[in-house]
């Protein structure tokens, strides 16, 4: 089959045998020894805890690790029976940062742009642009803007853009992570459909199970050393081995329930002191284009605002104006004297130290926010701003490291970790600086069950020793365990009127 016709693909054959890959300048390898064959046709789901090599396993078959300056290969890896490099047009990945593979200025350019490469016809580009489109609910004209996209839209435009390829092989990392509750189901059922009908090999990456399970025929399991641990068929891995697999932090099916914490520590009540008040309140990442208007409500000590609704609400440019970091459109947003703490009462006009200690911020991206060469340096880079000295700035570090599991990462690039770990290391920086207003976007991306909980327990302390939390969030789990309120906001409402609820 050439690559412009547009029939049924043929399914890609997978075989690894003791492959190993370390990356660079790393100890220890971040997958070691995996021997595995995912016939044509089969539907894999991927579990094992943050940072267990599942991302790296995806790169591999998509030919995308780099050569030997990025790290060191060990065993055999390929795809059809050649290494996966020489495979690329058979493989389709949706990385786990959606921002990495938006290309072009245009969503139909963009979703156009891997079929280009391939060299379809012209005749059949637009046609499968559209319906790639449609099929994961980006509801956008081709001549949309990407650079005005939101996190989540840019992850359908990132899955839209692999799905018009019909690969062979199509691999997912975490396809549904910055999705709305029911773009989770949409984009589920669009790569339901997609594999069905071209009968593409699927290998899907995901933390929470259920999510999948009705797409899914096979269950494969790496463990926190990056070894194989289970294999085979999902009903059956899940049963016989279900206590393994929480201890390695998969949440499996009826677990969500039972992940609030456990230590008393939930919504409170009483009053506290406001921090921020948004009256009438417009927020818009580019002048003069608002996506939200008449905002109305009060950021407060000890409380934790849960900011929800559907991707393309607003979520992150109300998060990065509450943050200072974007000046109002309209409105009024006052910091009180208990957070500007004679810095005036306009956070976005505060000089960055000032901001440093009033307001922590953690982007949707991660990667936005790394500044130095290892993990360590990272969480030290907010104290030592502070001319905290040196001991302290250690009592600050140290704690953070070991219970968010980046110790053994320490000395390890930020940029070379796993998605997971970039997460849960941007939280980190932000509490480093212990300041009195922190604002979260999506904070439990990429989380496994144990490390959800140990950023939910860090995250509940800080709340009540009184500081204020705004958390931008899909995770209901997250939502249930700690807010205070939810400010729940509706897609491009015409009068942007959205509601606060205890």
């Amino acid at each position: 089959m050439s690559a412009g016709t547009s029939s049924r693909p043929r399914a890609a054959r997978v075989e690894a045998r003791g492959w190993s890959w370390r990356h660079g300048l790393r100890r220890s390898p971040a997958l070691s020894g995996i021997d595995l064959v995912i016939e044509p046709g089969e539907r894999v789901l991927l579990l094992g805890p943050s940072g267990s090599g599942k991302s790296t396993l995806l790169h591999g078959l998509a030919g995308v690790l780099g050569g030997d300056d990025e790290g060191e290969a060990t065993g055999g890896l390929l795809v059809d029976g050649q290494p996966p490099a020489a495979s690329r047009g058979r493989t389709g990945l949706v990385l786990q940062d959606p921002d990495a593979q938006v290309v072009m200025a245009r969503v139909g350019d963009d979703v156009a742009f891997g079929l280009e490469n391939l060299g379809v016809p012209r005749e059949e580009i637009a046609p499968r642009v559209r319906d790639a489109i449609e099929a994961v609910g980006l509801e956008l004209r081709p001549e949309h803007s990407t650079a005005s996209l939101s996190g989540g839209q840019r992850q359908r435009l990132a899955l839209a853009g692999v799905l018009a390829m019909r690969p062979g092989l199509l691999l997912l990392d975490e396809p549904t992570a910055n999705l709305d509750p029911g773009g989770v189901i949409e984009v589920r059922d669009a790569v339901d459909r997609v594999v069905r009908e071209s009968g593409a090999t699927l290998v899907v990456v995901e933390h929470r199970v259920p999510t999948w399970l009705s797409v899914i025929d096979r269950v494969v399991v790496i463990g926190r050393d990056g070894r194989l641990i289970a294999d085979g068929p999902a009903e059956r891995v899940l049963a016989d081995e279900a206590a393994r697999l929480r201890e390695a932090g998969v949440w499996l099916p009826g677990d969500g329930a039972g992940l609030a914490l456990d230590d008393g520590r939930g919504p409170r009540a009483g009053s506290t002191p406001p921090l921020l008040t948004a009256t009438e309140l417009a927020v818009a990442r580019l002048p003069g284009r608002p996506v939200q208007h008449g905002l109305g409500f009060q950021v407060t000590a000890g409380r934790l605002l849960a900011v929800t609704g559907p991707n393309g609400a607003g979520k992150s440019t109300l998060a990065l104006t509450l943050a200072g970091l974007l000046a109002p459109e309209a409105g009024r947003l006052e910091a009180s004297d208990l957070l500007a703490d004679g810095a005036g009462p306009s956070p976005w006009r505060w000089r960055s130290r000032q901001l440093l200690t009033r307001i922590g911020t953690v982007f949707q991206n991660p990667e936005h926010q790394f500044l130095a060469g290892n993990v360590r340096a990272e969480l030290e880079v907010g104290p030592r701003a502070l001319r905290l000295p040196a001991e302290e700035v250690r009592r600050r570090v140290d704690p953070l490291l070991e219970a968010l599991r980046l110790d053994r990462l320490a000395a390890a690039n930020p940029f070379t970790l796993s998605g997971g770990e970039k997460r849960r290391l941007s939280v980190a920086t932000a509490l480093a600086t212990k300041p009195r207003l922190l604002v979260l976007d999506e904070p439990t991306f990429g989380q496994d069950a144990v490390t959800w909980r140990e950023l939910v327990r860090l995250v509940g302390e800080l709340r009540d020793e009184g500081t204020g939390v705004v958390a931008v969030t899909h995770d209901a789990a997250f939502v249930d365990a700690l807010a205070d309120e939810r400010l729940a906001l509706r897609a491009q409402a015409p009068a942007g009127r959205s509601e606060v609820a205890a």
